[in-house]
Order: structure tokens, then C-alpha cells, then sequence
């Protein structure tokens, strides 16, 4: 273990009532829970002080969960900045969920011509208007890599002062300090720089729950998020190679946030990989509430029977497959690529063991491809166990397997190797690899607010599928997604699932971009970097679900599993007739 920083902060809001004087009256916008603000308003009244201290996180909807009251509200018009250094629906997708929060109004967004940072808002209630303007704070900054950022920052206004300035909170001052450390430290140039690199931060706002499906404000999720990838891209930026490139190997980056009682600091350093998994209670598979236990996934794939075959991890752990050998056109089945990507791993496993009492089944199962990843997110999850851990999403090496190749893997096929095992035995032309995706926002608020090179997985948009296929298999690739979305479409509630948050995403950031295919969103692409000719992934929203949604989710990645195999049998006995 060796430590390369460590510092706390002054707490903006004990700042502003430390610095306070009597008779002032001011607003202030910092990155803290309603419970600490309206504390901090409290504690500045006896000094005699008026203050109003507001969010700088998502803004917009915190005016409205907090000051706007909506009885006899019949439509709300939002109209929002778009800024050129900015995606042109970013204020738009800064206010969700607020379209599914303001009960029978009728909300609409419309964009503005200018990039002043603020919304204008109406609000009609039978025949009487009300138009105010809500402070949306930005800042525009170029980031470690050189990129220009819009983000939220912190601000303080005067009463009296329309414009006000730029207050730098705690929050983006322990962010912009452990970059900069990081971005300093000598890594020297062999990949991978480390085995891990933690990044431990203390912040004490509480998440916040929202009566929306799995949706959740959290401050502490967010500036995960933001370190993660922050620091991805600043390790793919120091290999040379281009930002959002997955085959990176800079070793483990795992961004720890707990929950303080009012510090706000980080310690960085790097430490030893661990090599255990922790310890899980067993669940009936076919109801597991929350994410199996590693060791329960083993005993349960050893059940299954066949030819057993593995790999290993870069921490030495074993990623345990099968191989069932029969009659029927093979198969390749696997989960947990992105192991906090939970339903999928569970789903595979129960979509094979149905397969293995079928007569003449043939395919191979590896239902926890990434177990490195599974154990950190294991460990994340005793803290924070409705965060997305992003952390968890890549291997022990820091890179996505799926982009690592015999060409570009050098001594560390590891993981990697499962996949190329699994088609030699089999000689399967599918790949059905199951996936998922966050279930509640997800952003980036310090970096841009929009996930880079993730714009399209921000909000929520129901199960989807993706096939990706040789050039000359598109006749199969559609006639598989006709089949499998149909026998979706006979699982009770899952279309209304999908419509529900489909128009939730299309009002606060536009149209899919996706085919709908029997009421499901659908995108098929020509890809030949798989050797295996077609691959049908699925991404169900499942990164933080628990209890019945939990298993909905797995319910319908093993659904999936199933009827892909039967449609892939139908498919190629159709072209041999």
C-alpha cells in the first residue's frame, strides 16, 4: 500500500455561516442535501442572517421538490438554455425525472435560442399565469484531458445582485484536488500503472429516493461516476490512445464514497488486489432478490453437468464455464462481462439449467465472466448498495474483455480466453451475452453532467436488444429479433415496463434512436471484430434493483436466453431445408 494524497475540506456551508454577517441576505447554491441546507439556513437565521441555500445539482428539479407548490397547476412550459459547449438537450436531461413528479400537469420542454444559464418557467392554473426564472449555475472549464466542460458549479448572489458569482464548494474542490494528484503522480509507462488504485472519499449528503421507478438523487453515486471516468480518460490520454477507448490497461480504479457525519475529504493511494470474494447468504435462484454469491453461481454450474472448461482472471480467480455437448445447433451463453450488470448473471444460469434437460441440447455456459469485477462489486455494494459502481463494470486490468483480442492482449488474455474456448468446443454461431444498464440517471455532474462517450445509457429506456452480426447474416440477425421480441411481448407487464420509461426518456431527452421491433427498442449493426458471426446482447435496467424488480429482470434475461436458442434452432433449420 502506498499513499499518494490525502486532504480534507472546509465545508462550504460552515463556510457561508462562519463568514456571515448580521443583517446579510443572500442565496447560495452547493452541492449538499436539503436536510444540511435547510440546517445551514437554520444556524444563519440566529445569527441573523436571511439565506436561501439551493442545490447545485440538478437545479430545476430541486426548485420544484422544494419551493414550487403545483395544486391547481393544470401545464408547466419549461424553457431551457442550450449551450454550444454542451449536448443540446443537456438542461432538458438536467430536470428528469420532473416530467413523472408533477402529477395530472401537462409539462413541456422547449428549448431557447440563447445559452443563458437558467430555466424560464410558466405555470398556468385556470386562468392565472406565473412565469419565474430558475438559476441553473454553470461553469465553463476544460477538464484533465483538455476537453470544455459545462458543468454545475456552486454560486453565490447578494440580495439585491442579479448576477452573482462562482462559489467553489467542497465538492468540486475534493474533486479537482485528487485529479490533480492522480495526474501528477509518476505512473511511469508500462501498462498496467497499478493493481489498485483507491480513491476514498467522504461527503455526508444523504441519497434521495424519488417516487419513480428505481430513480435516486445521490451526490456521492454522482462523484463516483465522475472520479471513475475522470480518470479513466486521463490514463487513455497518457497511453496515447483516443478518450473512451476500452482497451486500456491501467489496472483497477475503484472510487470508495461513504457517507461521512460532515467531513468532507479523500485519501488516495494504490494497494494490492484482493483475490477473495465476500461471503454471500444462498437464495433460490429462480427468486434471488438482490445478486447471487459467487460461490453459489459455482456450486450451481457445476450442477448443471458437462464438460467443464475456465479461465483465469487477472487476480488468479477462476471463471468457471460448461460445455454440453448434443444434437441441436450450439449456443454460446454468457453473463457478467459487466458485472454490476446483475440480472444477467443470474439469468444465464437459469436459462442453462432449463436448457440441460432438454434433449439434445448444445451450448456453452460462463455466467461470471468478469469475476474480479463481481468481487469489487461485492464490496461496493455493503456500502452503497443502490449505486451503479461503475468501478465493477471493467476488469482487474481496466479494460472491457470484449475489446481485448490475442492481437492486443499481449500476456494477459485472461478473461478473454473463455470466449475463445467456448466457440472452439462448440462451433456455436450465436452469442447471446447477457447485459445490463442503469436503472436510474446517471451523470456526470462535474465532468459535463452527460456521461462522455455514454450519452445514450443516461436515463433509463426499458429492456432493449442489440444484435451485431457479420456482414452477410442480416436475414438471420432480423429474423432472430422478430422471434425473441415476440415471446417477450407474452411476458406479463414487461411492454408496459417499456412504454412507461420510453416516454419518460422521450420527453427529457428526445427520440431512442432505436428500432422498435413488437414493442421493443432494437439496434442492429454489421460488426466483424467477433469471430463468433452473430451476437444478441440484451440490456435490461438492472445496475441497483432489488426485491420483485430484481426478479422481473433476471426473469426476462433468462426468457431471453430461451427463446434466442429456439428461434436459432427454427433459423438454420430453415436454411438447410
Amino acid at each position: 500500500m502506498s499513499q499518494i494524497f490525502e486532504q480534507t475540506f472546509e465545508r462550504t456551508l460552515d463556510a457561508l455561516v462562519a463568514r456571515a454577517t448580521p443583517g446579510q441576505s443572500f442565496e447560495a447554491w452547493t452541492f449538499d442535501d436539503a436536510k444540511s441546507r435547510r440546517e445551514a439556513e437554520e444556524r444563519l437565521k440566529k445569527k441573523g442572517v436571511s439565506a436561501r441555500i439551493r442545490s447545485a445539482y440538478k437545479p430545476l428539479l430541486f426548485t420544484f421538490l422544494e419551493e414550487i407548490n403545483l395544486d391547481g397547476v393544470d401545464s408547466i412550459e419549461v424553457g431551457y438554455p442550450v449551450h454550444a459547449n454542451a449536448p443540446a438537450n443537456r438542461f432538458r436531461l438536467e430536470a428528469y425525472p420532473l416530467a413523472a413528479l408533477v402529477g395530472d400537469a401537462k409539462i413541456g420542454f422547449i428549448a431557447r435560442k440563447d445559452d443563458a444559464l437558467h430555466y424560464d418557467l410558466t405555470l398556468k392554473r385556470g386562468d392565472r399565469t406565473e412565469t419565474l426564472k430558475v438559476l441553473a449555475p454553470n461553469r465553463v472549464h476544460s477538464d484533465i484531458v483538455g476537453e470544455t466542460n459545462v458543468s454545475p458549479t456552486g454560486w453565490f448572489r447578494l440580495a439585491g445582485d442579479m448576477t452573482g458569482e462562482r462559489l467553489e464548494t467542497d465538492y468540486e474542490r475534493l474533486f479537482e484536488a485528487a485529479i490533480k494528484a492522480v495526474a501528477s503522480h509518476d505512473w511511469g509507462n508500462e501498462e498496467p500503472y497499478f493493481e489498485e488504485l483507491n480513491i476514498r472519499a467522504a461527503h455526508p449528503a444523504e441519497d434521495l429516493s424519488l417516487p419513480v421507478g428505481d430513480e435516486v438523487v445521490s451526490l456521492r453515486e454522482a462523484l463516483h461516476e465522475d472520479f471513475y471516468f475522470s480518470l479513466l480518460e486521463f490514463f487513455q490520454k497518457k497511453s496515447g490512445r483516443p478518450l473512451g477507448d476500452r482497451g486500456l490497461k491501467p489496472g483497477q480504479i475503484v472510487p470508495e464514497i461513504v457517507k461521512s457525519n460532515g467531513e468532507v475529504s479523500v485519501r488516495i493511494e494504490t494497494r494490492a488486489l484482493t483475490t477473495a470474494f465476500l461471503d454471500g447468504m444462498e437464495q433460490t435462484i429462480d427468486a434471488a432478490s438482490e445478486p447471487v454469491a459467487a460461490g453459489q453461481i459455482a456450486g450451481l454450474l457445476s450442477e448443471i453437468g458437462g464438460e467443464a472448461f475456465d479461465a483465469r482472471s487477472r487476480s488468479g480467480r477462476i471463471l468457471a464455464a460448461r460445455y454440453i455437448a448434443g444434437s441441436d445447433a450450439a449456443v454460446m451463453v454468457s453473463g457478467g462481462q459487466h458485472p454490476n450488470e446483475t440480472t444477467g448473471i443470474v439469468g444465464a444460469i437459469r436459462a442453462a439449467r432449463k436448457l440441460a434437460e432438454r434433449k439434445g441440447a448444445h451450448f456453452t455456459i460462463s455466467p461470471l465472466e468478469n469475476p474480479d469485477g463481481y468481487a469489487l462489486h461485492q464490496r461496493l455494494r455493503v456500502d452503497n448498495p443502490r449505486h451503479m459502481h461503475h468501478a465493477a463494470r471493467y476488469t482487474a486490468l481496466g479494460d472491457d474483455l470484449e475489446y481485448r483480442t490475442l492481437e492486443n492482449s499481449g500476456s494477459h488474455l485472461n478473461e478473454k480466453e473463455i470466449r475463445f474456448k467456448a466457440q472452439e468446443m462448440s462451433g456455436a454461431s450465436l452469442h447471446v451475452n447477457l447485459h445490463g444498464y442503469p436503472s436510474h440517471e446517471w451523470t456526470r455532474p462535474l465532468s459535463g453532467y452527460v456521461p462522455r462517450n455514454f450519452a445514450m445509457w443516461t436515463l433509463p429506456k426499458g429492456f432493449f436488444l442489440i444484435i451485431r452480426h457479420h456482414a452477410d447474416w442480416e436475414s438471420q440477425a432480423e429474423a432472430l429479433l422478430d422471434r425473441v421480441t415476440r415471446h417477450l411481448g407474452t411476458i406479463p407487464g414487461l411492454l408496459d415496463y417499456n412504454n412507461r420509461q420510453i416516454a419518460l426518456y422521450e420527453i427529457h431527452a428526445g427520440e431512442t434512436g432505436f428500432r422498435i421491433i413488437n414493442g421493443f427498442p432494437c439496434l442492429s449493426s454489421i460488426d466483424d471484430r467477433h469471430t463468433v458471426p452473430m451476437t444478441l446482447i440484451t440490456e435490461y435496467p438492472d445496475e441497483t434493483i432489488y426485491g420483485d424488480d430484481f426478479i422481473t429482470g433476471h426473469t426476462a434475461q433468462m426468457e431471453t436466453v430461451l427463446s434466442a436458442y429456439d428461434a436459432w434452432q427454427e433459423i438454420l433449420v430453415g436454411e438447410t431445408v
